[in-house]
């Protein structure tokens, strides 16, 4: 088994150059020749149009009612075809990529011309018969120079496309090896900016474990846990009065029933809030008793559309409240709880702390949304970074088979 030949890909270019020197030069020499041959025919050509453009601007000058429109045609298609081929740019270096391009734009040309040939020379026939013969001359022998350009290219030229094509290449495996190196600078960028949000994360969430360890402010947030436990102990001892106070609140605010204002506004309040409407009653609560027992009275009089047992468990409920002090335990420690957040509220301690909590809270906010837009960036980066590598091993593959092939050895691509 021969032995595997090792080449860094940078050299791979000059060493395919050396390696197939011996076999490509005379290719691309005979390539070039053909070339040449083409452009003087193409040369040729241009001069037979000048020669049919002077000699129909003289017959125009002559203004001859017979050969006048006749002339001018010519004349047309002698400047068209001329600026044509003026226009056809023949390549300096020599791939089979660039002779494949040019003979099927110059095979597209020269059907084009022909076809306003095989036009214009029914108009102008018979005159300018010697410079439609010389035109016909020129085209025939560029059309044939061309014809010999292309069977080279599809035959004689088969082997440099190979060695060419291996060129190519290894081209586009370095072309992706710089993206391969633009990619992974970006991936580097996004997790320095992922470590630097982590960091302040870290640092703003200690700063938060700070204030929030700080007596006033524990001691209110102790106190906020209790106020969310009273509400569910007093949503639940209340529970039968929500639908009829509902009610009884679409009832009074309807001219079929009279509620004094003050007791309308604790009706609202005890909707809307309970507890609080609770915690700052005086002792024995009375307004809520005035509201129950407008409730009873109006439950008593028919006004209230309830099922009979939803009627049934409230007016068990408001007899617990009014007549055995049921909630009095249960307002005794809203109303405390109630005064003590109010007053931690206020103190200057935990006002400054909230702001700053505040503050902190929205930097965090923000620090976190920073994070995951550079955890989803990077994750693109990773993506695309696999799929790059697996490209570009697909390509040194490629490439080293290519590559073996052509030189008839074990080739390995070093990156």
């Amino acid at each position: 088994m021969p032995e595997k030949v090792e080449i860094p890909l940078r050299e791979l270019k000059t060493w395919l150059e050396e390696e197939g020197a011996p076999a490509l030069e005379p290719m691309r020499a005979e390539a070039k020749n053909l070339l040449n041959d083409f452009k003087s025919k193409v040369n040729e050509l241009s001069e037979s149009c000048e020669k049919l453009l002077d000699d129909s601007e003289k017959e125009m000058l002559k203004s001859s009612p017979k050969t006048y429109r006749r002339a001018r045609t010519a004349y047309k298609f002698a400047r068209d075809v001329l600026e044509t081929a003026d226009g056809i740019d023949i390549p300096e270096s020599v791939t089979y990529e660039r002779l494949q391009a040019l003979c099927g734009e110059l095979e597209t040309t020269f059907a084009s011309i022909g076809q306003e040939r095989a036009h214009s020379f029914r108009q102008i026939s018979p005159y300018f018969i010697f410079d439609r013969r010389r035109f016909d001359g020129a085209l025939k022998k560029a059309v044939d120079s061309l014809k010999a350009l292309r069977d080279f290219l599809s035959h004689g030229y088969t082997p440099a496309k190979a060695f060419e094509g291996s060129l190519i290449l290894t081209d586009k495996l370095l072309s992706s090896l710089d993206e391969l190196d633009v990619i992974e600078k970006r991936k580097i960028l996004e997790e320095s900016r992922r470590r630097a949000a982590e960091k302040r994360i870290d640092e703003t969430e200690r700063r938060l474990a700070s204030i929030e360890g700080r007596a006033e402010v524990s001691e209110l947030a102790k106190i906020d846990e209790e106020v969310d436990e009273l509400e569910k102990e007093l949503k639940r001892d209340m529970r039968y009065l929500q639908k009829p106070f509902l009610k009884f609140q679409k009832l009074v605010q309807g001219p079929g029933y009279q509620l004094p204002l003050d007791e309308t506004k604790k009706l609202n309040q005890y909707i809307k809030s309970p507890f609080e409407a609770l915690a700052i009653e005086e002792k024995g609560y009375p307004k809520l008793r005035t509201v129950l027992q407008g409730l009873e009275d109006a439950m008593a009089k028919g006004r209230l559309k309830l099922k009979r047992s939803r009627l049934d468990r409230a007016r068990e409920q408001i007899d617990r409240i009014l007549n055995k002090n049921s909630i009095a335990p249960l307002h005794e420690r809203c109303s405390r709880a109630f005064s003590r957040r109010r007053e931690l509220s206020s103190s200057e301690a935990v006002v400054v702390s909230q702001k700053r909590r505040q503050q902190l809270e929205e930097d965090l906010n923000e620090l976190r949304k920073r994070k995951n837009l550079a955890d989803s960036r990077l994750a693109v980066h990773e993506r695309t970074h696999r799929t790059e590598l697996e490209n570009i091993e697909r390509q040194k593959k490629e490439l080293e088979n290519a590559v073996s092939e052509i030189t008839h050895r074990s080739i390995e691509i070093v990156l």
